[in-house]
């Protein structure tokens, strides 16, 4: 998988690293962030509207990213944009 690493938060600390890459080959977004508390898990998977069924399904996770980090998610956004030809 060739990740394109984006930035790390940059209040991270030696045991927190909540960090951003994109993977160019499938065009996404990958996160690492904080695992959510219980009571946060709870109200993700109570959530539901149409097209989003009530749960989480096993091949998926909730996590957690400091709003710092939006110029980072921006920055991943606008690689996998440049990647697909958007402008």
């Amino acid at each position: 998988m060739p990740l394109l690493f984006i930035g790390i938060d940059p209040n991270t600390g030696d045991h927190e690293s909540p960090t951003i890459w994109v993977d160019q080959e499938k065009q996404e977004l990958v996160l690492q962030g904080w695992k959510p508390d219980s009571a946060l898990e709870a109200e993700c998977a109570a959530f539901e509207l149409p097209g989003h069924a009530k749960g989480i399904p096993e091949s998926e996770a909730v996590v957690r990213i400091p709003a710092r980090m939006v110029p980072m998610i921006r920055e991943a956004c606008d690689a996998v944009e440049r990647a697909n030809g958007v402008q």
